[in-house]
């Protein structure tokens, strides 16, 4: 069973139409590394296509009706857009569900030091990742400052061709040999994510070392200062934290107390680039899962009236298990569902478990693409191959199917129909070989109200690195499989 290239069947305007949704997606995940940038650029395009707050109708009472649209945020972090179809929502909804967070490093709440005259900001790695593929390559930090005065800051360095960027140091080759003696997965240690941000010491005037006691309180202090606050300030030998903490405070009018209620997060500097002479593919931060997540936002935009109500989910938490607030695991997915409900003249608890037991959904989440040089982890029969199309996989999980949701027969019966009868050009796969590792997507959480779910995405290389690998055949083979599936009305 086969599957050949996407790329042998396109047309020339086919072509047309995947180069121009590749540059809209390239630009879409240059701009937005964080689940926030995420979710704001989300809610811009959904707005411009005519989606309004789901809080505002629910303030003006407004009925929705079919084809109204509507979308809800929470913490800005997490985002569910809703078209009505000309269907009651009882009979069930379209799902996509895909989630906005990468893995990546966080800056720690009380992160800045120096040592050696070098200024760093401490770091904890944020889901799965390989640490020592961290280390030597530019980096950038996006992320908020919020302040006790209720503001919050946006911080965004490293992107602008002006900008600085960052990095984390490794050993030089030369005095490597205890270090190369070591496992990968300690070759580079989680305490060692350090980043650099400075080395040039503040120099104070002869009037201000008097005042300070040999202190460098630049910025934040003068003359009059206490002797409480004195005591907060950095010594003789912390100049250069001195010099960042004053830069900090002229550049934001941020504090060094300020990062306890910050989030600010490093992800690799630059744009997304097309890769390979034939620029078939692309090489990008944040594939996992934005490479699903950007195809089903558009193919919800582009969806155009259908009878069974198109809904799509950008969430948050994913690649650390679903928790919080903004994760699958709580209400807010539920919450939503029940408020549109009540606003179609449908509410109540039945209509709600109705609504949600007869939904389908695409847990839109990316699979292992084969790798040439990595054959022995992967069963190739049963692997997802670059530029072959959108990958279903039936379940995921880890060693007996662990921790997964592996979907029934008779939807996958439903699936195959409805990809064949749109053309779309798709593939079955599983996430690699048995026993060789394993790994998990949102598609359990949802189908524990009784829905159907299958995990379907595009096939990546090197999953989880700061730079991986998608084909454009692939991500254009999505959107159009997403947009077949939410017009799917029984």
């Amino acid at each position: 069973m086969e599957r050949p290239s996407a790329w042998k069947s396109y047309s020339p305007e086919q072509l047309d139409e995947l180069h121009y949704f590749s540059e809209g997606y390239k630009a879409f995940i240059s701009d937005n590394k964080t689940e926030r940038e995420c979710a704001a650029a989300a809610i811009h395009l959904a707005e411009e296509a005519g989606y309004i707050r789901l809080s505002d109708a629910i303030a003006a009472d407004q009925k929705l009706k079919p084809g109204d649209k509507v979308y809800a945020d929470i913490r800005g972090k997490s985002v569910i857009f809703i078209q009505l179809g000309t269907q009651p929502l009882q009979s069930g909804l379209n799902i996509l569900g895909a989630h906005i967070d990468s893995p990546r490093l966080d800056v720690k709440q009380n992160p800045l030091e120096e040592r050696s005259e070098i200024a760093t900001l401490d770091t904890h790695y944020y889901g799965g990742v390989k640490k020592y593929q961290w280390v030597t390559i530019p980096l950038a930090i996006h992320g908020v400052v919020a302040l006790k005065d209720g503001s919050t800051i946006t911080v965004t360095v490293g992107e602008d061709d002006e900008d600085p960027v960052f990095c984390i140091s490794d050993l030089l080759i030369h005095l490597s040999r205890e270090q190369l003696g070591k496992k990968a997965s300690n070759v580079i240690e989680g305490e060692m994510l350090d980043l650099i941000v400075g080395n040039r010491p503040l120099v104070l005037d002869e009037k201000s070392r008097e005042t300070d006691g040999g202190g460098a309180g630049a910025g934040a202090h003068n003359a009059s200062t206490d002797s409480a606050c004195k005591a907060d300030r950095p010594s003789a030998q912390e100049a250069v934290k001195a010099s960042i903490l004053s830069l900090l405070k002229d550049t934001y009018g941020i504090e060094e107390e300020d990062f306890l209620s910050a989030e600010l997060e490093i992800v690799p500097a630059g744009a997304a680039r097309d890769m390979g002479f034939d620029r078939s593919m692309i090489l990008g931060y944040g594939h996992d899962d934005r490479s699903c997540a950007y195809p089903s936002l558009i193919a919800q935009l582009d969806s155009g009236t259908t009878e069974r109500a198109a809904v799509t989910v950008l969430a948050d938490k994913e690649e650390i298990g679903s928790r919080g607030a903004t994760g699958m695991t709580s209400r807010f997915f539920e919450n939503t569902i029940a408020e549109v409900l009540e606003l179609a003249g449908e509410g109540g608890s039945l209509a709600l478990r109705r609504c949600l037991e007869n939904s389908r959904m695409l847990s839109s989440d990316v699979s292992a693409a084969f790798d040439p040089n990595f054959p022995n982890s992967f069963e190739a029969k049963n692997s997802a191959f670059m530029g072959h199309g959108l990958a279903f996989n039936k379940y995921t999980g880890s060693g007996g199917k662990g921790n997964s949701n592996d979907a029934d027969a008779e939807y996958i019966a439903l699936i195959r129909q409805i990809m064949d009868g749109a053309g779309i050009a798709w593939q079955t796969a599983e996430l690699g070989r048995v026993d060789a590792g394993g790994g998990g997507t949102i598609a359990y959480m949802l189908a524990r109200y009784g829905m159907q779910v299958i995990d379907c995405g595009v096939p990546v290389l090197s999953m989880h690195a700061p730079w991986e690998i998608a084909s454009k055949a692939d991500l254009y083979e999505a959107y159009r499989g997403y947009v077949a599936f939410l017009r799917r009305s029984v």
